[in-house]
Parts: structure tokens; C-alpha cells; sequence
């Protein structure tokens, strides 16, 4: 079972640092696979926060596809591996509707995140306009498509995919329903095995997830849940990684 949290743009290095210190004075359980994704400003010093030997992994929220260096502002998948990163966050919908991200986009950056040796975390999710006309399934299927068709073997078993409707995000975001969301997996899930029969990807859910609904989402048959809000105080994440354990 899988539990991560992405800050976005939350977070001082100090405050980053005593989150660290806080939930690594508590082992990974067996069995769980945990990651944080911190601000690029915080990447280093969570990764040197992390006590040795502890599995808390650490990712970026975001890299650019391009290894040439005159793209003003961006960083790359080999700075944010140098910094820390083992995993990298790709399609978030907050990058596809805000700052124009297609499919053609993610896509780029998918195949650096794999050709760079990290692990992706593909994020689709369909907007509100979308679920209620019904084509919820055919919009998701089609982002995961557009980023991993063609996919290697071996990348392909260093891909999660975290499914987010973008109607389940941030405040004011509607909590789904697990009957909302099983369907969905149960799709993903499929497509994930014709696309890459042998890698096993783990389909994540996020949106407005908290401890009192996370049982019910994890009912849904995702191998884990990738956390905004709730999580970004220790207390939360820990709350969260024990529940997440009790279903290992």
C-alpha cells in the first residue's frame, strides 16, 4: 500500500524540516511505501532531514522534459534527483488547467521522469463538466494513453498512477463518493494491464482524502491514497500511514 503527500507551495525549510522530524520519529510499516513531495526549495533539506535507513521517500512536485539548460525558471529531472528526488509528480490538474499542460506536455515529461531513472506519479482526473456529461472513464483512459503508451518494461514497473477528479480538489472540493470513485479504478486498472501486462501499476486516489473518509476510499480497490491538505500537518500523515498500514 502506497500513502504520499505533495505540500504544493506550503512550507518554510524550517517548517519542512520539523515535519520530517516528526514523522520519521515513526518507522514506515512494513508493507507501506510512503513519500512526500516538498516545494523545490525544500527538496535538499528534506532529503537531508531523513534519518538513514528510514523509508520515507522524497520526490518533486514537478521537472521539466528538457535537459538543455537555457529554460529560464524550470529545474530538470537530474536537479531534482541531485537534490533528493527518487519520484517525480507529473499532470497534476491544478498544471493542466492553470498553466495550460496537455496531454502533449505530460507526456514529455513523463518519458524524462523514466528516461531519468525516477519514478513517475502520473496524475489524471476528469473536470466537473466532464463527470456530469458521463465521459469521465473515456477522459482519464485517454490521459493515461496519451503519457504511457509504447511504455518498456522496465519503466513501465516505475509508474504509479494516482487518480484526482478535479472536482475532489482543494478547498472547496466536493469529497467523492466511493461509488464515484471504484468504477474509475476498476477502468484504470485495466487499462494499466493492456498497456503494461506484467508491471502491476498502483492506481493511487487523492481528492479531499482526511482520516475520516480514507477507509471508505481505500475500499474502493486503490492500492493507496496521495494526500493534499490533510496531511501536511505530522499528526495527519501519521493518522493516515496507520490506517494505510491496517490494510496491508
Amino acid at each position: 500500500m502506497w500513502l504520499g503527500t505533495s505540500w504544493k507551495m506550503t512550507k518554510t525549510l524550517a517548517e519542512a524540516r520539523a515535519w520530517v522530524g516528526e514523522v520519521t520519529a515513526v518507522p514506515v510499516p512494513d508493507g507501506v511505501d510512503a513519500f512526500v513531495l516538498p516545494s523545490h526549495t525544500a527538496l535538499a533539506s528534506v532529503r537531508d532531514a531523513v534519518p538513514p535507513g528510514h523509508r520515507l521517500g522524497v520526490g518533486a512536485q514537478d521537472a521539466h522534459w528538457s535537459a538543455d539548460p537555457e529554460w529560464t525558471g524550470e529545474v530538470s529531472m537530474a536537479q531534482v534527483r541531485d537534490a533528493g528526488a527518487v519520484l517525480v509528480e507529473v499532470g497534476h490538474s491544478e498544471r493542466r488547467r492553470g498553466l495550460a499542460e496537455d496531454d502533449a506536455v505530460v507526456t514529455r515529461k513523463a518519458r524524462a521522469v523514466l528516461d531519468g531513472g525516477l519514478v513517475l506519479l502520473l496524475c489524471v482526473g476528469e473536470p466537473p463538466a466532464v463527470r456530469e456529461r458521463g465521459e469521465h472513464l473515456d477522459h482519464v483512459l485517454d490521459q493515461v494513453r496519451s503519457a504511457l503508451s509504447g511504455l518498456e518494461p522496465d519503466g513501465a514497473r516505475r509508474v504509479l498512477v494516482a487518480y484526482e477528479p478535479v472536482w475532489s480538489i482543494g478547498v472547496g472540493g466536493r469529497p467523492a463518493d466511493p461509488a464515484d470513485v471504484a468504477p474509475v479504478v476498476d477502468a484504470l486498472r485495466a487499462e494499466l494491464t493492456s498497456l503494461a501486462p506484467d508491471a502491476g501499476v498502483p492506481v493511487l486516489y487523492g481528492g479531499s482524502v482526511d482520516p475520516a473518509n480514507a477507509e471508505a476510499l481505500l475500499d474502493t480497490g486503490v492500492d493507496g491514497l496521495f494526500v493534499g491538505r490533510a496531511a501536511w500537518a505530522p499528526g495527519g500523515f501519521l493518522a493516515l500511514l496507520d490506517l494505510v498500514a491496517r490494510r496491508v
